[in-house]
């Protein structure tokens, strides 16, 4: 029998997201978020949801581009540390000794230690209650060797990204691989 747990944010799992921006100076900030995911093959894009009282939020509607930086299970910490701290008080980059680079492609900075970038330009805004939806439409992706297998693809069990139980505030790493997607249901 299954419990009803409310109308309620809880989806399993959600991806812990770095959203690199620059502000009106020129300054990189980061900002960890949890409320996204990729939403259309073509062209591909990635959706991303903020608060308005957010640094970040104001960034991209400045800006109209932001990183989406996927940190590794090595770079937990900094990840949680850039949620929990607004780039309005602190230069959160700085403080945590991880390094920006400057995209060739969109006006937003990406973290340079992080295995996986997806560089967008804003495509769409969505406003929705107390979040603002930002579609942003993936210019490149680019990914360090290291995470990359024998067929130049992301390797997930190289990569070690992080996912977050909104429900239990917890970090995760994932598991390994128990099938092939569009064949493992075909038996």
């Amino acid at each position: 029998m299954k419990r009803s747990l409310g109308a309620t944010t809880i989806a399993h799992p959600v991806p812990v997201w770095v959203i690199g921006t620059y502000d009106i100076q020129g300054k990189p900030n980061v900002s960890t978020v949890a409320w996204g995911g990729i939403c259309c093959s073509r062209p591909p894009c990635v959706a991303i949801s903020l608060r308005k009282a957010t640094y970040s939020h104001g960034n991209i509607v400045e800006r109209k581009a932001f990183t989406v930086n996927v940190p590794s299970e090595k770079y937990v910490k900094e990840a949680d540390y850039f949620g929990t701290v607004s780039g309005r008080d602190a230069d959160k980059l700085s403080k945590s000794g991880l390094t920006s680079a400057k995209s060739e492609l969109v006006d937003a900075p990406y973290v340079k230690e992080f295995p996986l970038v997806l560089e967008c330009k804003l495509l769409h805004t969505i406003e929705i209650g107390l979040h603002t939806e930002f579609i942003g439409e993936i210019m490149d992706v680019k990914a360090d060797e290291g995470v990359l297998g024998k067929d130049g693809l992301i390797d997930v069990e190289k990569l070690r990204p992080v996912i977050f139980a909104p429900d239990s505030a917890g970090y995760y790493g994932v598991g390994k691989n128990i099938g092939k997607a569009f064949s493992i249901g075909k038996r």
